[in-house]
């Protein structure tokens, strides 16, 4: 399979429509830490973020099909979690420019390491390391029969 410099294949891309567009790729930024990898559109319609792996597609809303969680009423129907080096600080970064802090930074039962908030948009995010190495029966999961 040929390579593409705009989508890599082996990453999932999610796609986040938002309200204002350019206060949402600064605001990302800020806040998480995302680059702007490339953006098109006159004006403005999407933009490609990154974050160490990660990359994400932000775009205007398109009502009635893609709309952000405020516009829907605070609605939130996905979570998205983002693998950081440091938690810790990446919380204190996130806290500092007024994320909606939902989770304050926890080890979970599955060993990892973990904060979670809402973006200007309510958008959920999580933000975690790996804290310990476990397998799902040692916290209580059902391996799926293959």
């Amino acid at each position: 399979m040929p390579k593409n410099r705009t989508v890599p294949v082996d990453t999932l891309i999610p796609h986040l429509p938002y309200r204002d567009l350019e206060a949402a790729i600064a605001w990302l930024g800020k806040a998480f830490g995302f680059k702007e990898h490339f953006r098109y559109g006159d004006p403005i319609s999407g933009a490609q973020l990154q974050l160490g792996d990660v990359y994400i597609m932000v775009s205007t809303e398109r009502p009635p099909q893609r709309q952000s969680p405020a516009s829907l009423g605070g609605t939130t129907t996905q979570s998205l979690t983002i693998f950081v080096d440091n938690v810790d600080e990446h919380y204190a970064r996130s806290k500092s420019v007024g994320a909606t802090i939902v989770e304050e930074p926890h080890e979970t039962v599955y060993g990892e390491y973990q904060y979670a908030a809402y973006d200007l948009d309510s958008h959920h995010w999580i933000f975690s390391r790996h804290a310990r190495d476990l397998s799902p029966e040692d916290w209580g999961a059902t391996l799926a029969k293959q």
